[in-house]
């Protein structure tokens, strides 16, 4: 049977609860235990699906399909451990499924009220796999005193009653500096863990986010104070990267903490080859690579977190530094000189998905000018359906192809619709309906599909295989009766669904590197095992540099 660590934040939001629950996951699968990890998230939403990325940042997708939080990313990015439905709930979803039972008559007419019907259901969601792992770690999202998230803390506070002995509680603060007074301040940590044990729970662990060494005395001030042994005192300093976390965090004896604990003194001794191995990378490049995100949600760096992620899991494997910068595709709707002047000294293009037309014109010049310039371009989603449509007006003859997309927003018939909604095809596979109009809501393809490659192609190639399987999130499709055409003018469609109804990949033979891939390949990609896509992505983009 597992035992329970849940992860609770205080003082102010995003101090990276996400963070410090993948980095203790990896340190426990560092001592030979099997982790999961789960992420409770207290707003209404069912789920982040519909949610803009200006909101909430990207949307995580996973091999079932299940539209998650971003922190999900950051958990198997740490662990390897591909996430499921069942790790990602909301007080949305938990309220749907209670009203759903009674309304089904399953309560036999009980009045339903948070407690003990609300809260039950949060308990039996995270139940859910208990022997499957030594170790399940649950994040709460949110902070401690916000009124959405008080179900979600009076839940963990009754399963821990309910499962003596196999839970322990650790809470994230912020030790805030005032410069003035030239020292740390412990008050807002004090009052955190004071609003905390107000409502049952007390922290056996505390993780002190802060921007200066903690001294002695802080910490032992906080052990007294918050009622904690001075060695659960964590110190979570600021990091130049990410990825050196677990290895900073081994240090402060987080893992230990833990064990402790739990009373676990058998322990065996942590193997941190891996870590060290990802650090070596990231702190030693043997060179640079500039790449251009032209995409449409770029004032938020979190939308497109794992595309950002994936392209350092790149570098990593090139040993180079990426250097990935950001570019509205805006910026380029209306002015064609632009382009050259914008896009003029990087080594790559990258075009990420996106929903709307909001930009769109923009990542096709991005992608004419990487075909052009013999640039490497990688299409994802949306970019690969932008660089169809640029092949089909600029060298099939096409000169209104576009997507049935933006058509249905402005409610006329602009295009000829190279890229559209197959309703038939995703109605009758695995998929997801809302309860919403087609372009708000409606039909989607989500989660792990399965691609046929062309053997010989550069595709396959980079995969070593003509067999794959990748993430999707999207509800059009590039038109295959639009094939014969547009390979006729080089561009080749080089994977294809297994019922050779659907294309995923297209690439340009001639082009040093230019793939467009309909899936989401970065939602796979891990510090210590790249994905292949981003890997020979990058090392183009190498290579282009060296022609400069």
């Amino acid at each position: 049977m597992a035992r329970y660590i849940f992860i609770t934040g205080g003082v102010v939001s995003s101090l990276g609860k996400g963070l410090a629950s993948a980095s203790l996951g990896a340190l426990l699968q560092a001592r030979g235990y099997s982790v999961r990890l789960r992420k409770l998230d207290p707003y209404l939403n069912v789920d982040p699906g519909t949610m803009s990325p200006f909101e909430h940042g990207e949307v995580f997708v996973t091999d079932d399909g299940a539209e998650t939080d971003l922190d999900l990313g950051h958990y198997e990015r740490f662990t390897g451990v591909s996430c499921r439905k069942t790790d990602s709930v909301s007080s949305g979803r938990i309220y749907s499924d209670v009203l759903e039972k009674e309304r089904r008559g399953d309560y036999l007419g009980k009045t339903i009220q948070v407690i003990p019907h609300v809260t039950n259901q949060i308990k039996e969601f995270i139940e859910i796999g208990d022997d499957e792992v030594d170790f399940q770690l649950c994040e709460i999202g949110g902070t401690v005193g916000d009124i959405e998230a008080l179900p979600f803390f009076e839940a963990i506070r009754q399963f821990s009653q309910d499962k003596r002995g196999r839970c322990i509680f650790m809470h994230l603060t912020l030790l805030p500096y005032v410069a003035a007074a030239g020292e740390l301040k412990t008050k807002p940590t004090q009052h955190s863990v004071k609003e905390l044990r107000s409502i049952g729970i007390a922290p056996d662990i505390l993780m002190c986010r802060s921007e200066h060494e903690i001294p002695q005395k802080e910490r032992e001030k906080l052990a007294l104070f918050c009622n904690v042994r001075p060695e659960a005192v964590i110190a979570a300093l600021d990091l130049k990267s990410i990825y050196e976390a677990p290895l900073a965090y081994h240090r402060e004896g987080m893992d230990r903490a833990v064990l402790e604990a739990f009373n676990i003194i058998d322990a065996p001794a942590p193997d941190m080859s891996k870590w060290d191995d990802v650090a070596d990378r990231i702190f030693n490049p043997e060179g640079t690579v500039r790449v251009a995100i032209v995409g449409k949600y770029t004032s938020l760096g979190d939308a497109y977190k794992s595309i950002a992620e994936a392209l350092t899991h790149g570098g990593m494997h090139n040993r180079v530094k990426v250097k990935a910068e950001w570019i509205d595709a805006e910026l380029f709707e209306n002015k064609e000189d632009n382009i050259a002047a914008r896009l003029q000294g990087y080594n790559a293009i990258l075009v990420p998905g996106g929903f709307g037309e909001r930009g769109t014109e923009g990542k096709i010049k991005a992608a004419k000018y990487a075909r052009e310039h013999d640039i490497p371009y990688l299409g994802i989603c949306l970019g690969m359906q932008m660089a169809v449509i640029e092949a089909a007006r600029n060298l099939a003859g096409i000169t209104d192809a576009g997507s049935e997309e933006f058509d249905h927003e402005s409610g006329g018939k602009r295009f000829t619709p190279v890229v559209y909604h197959l309703k038939e095809w995703l109605e009758g596979n695995r998929t997801i309906k809302r309860e919403a109009d087609d372009h708000k809501g409606g039909t989607m393809r989500l989660g792990a599909y399965n691609a046929t490659l062309t053997p010989g192609s550069k595709i396959a190639e980079i995969y070593g295989s003509t067999a794959i399987s990748e993430r999707h999130r999207h509800r059009y499709e590039v038109d295959m009766s639009y094939r014969p055409q547009l390979e006729a003018k080089g561009l080749k469609f080089s994977g294809i669904s297994p019922d050779g109804k659907l294309p995923e990949i297209v690439e340009y033979p001639d082009h040093p590197w230019f793939i467009g891939v309909q899936f989401h390949p970065e939602l796979k990609s891990r510090p210590f095992k790249p994905h292949p896509l981003f890997s020979s992505f990058i090392k183009a983009a190498l290579k282009q540099s060296r022609l400069v």
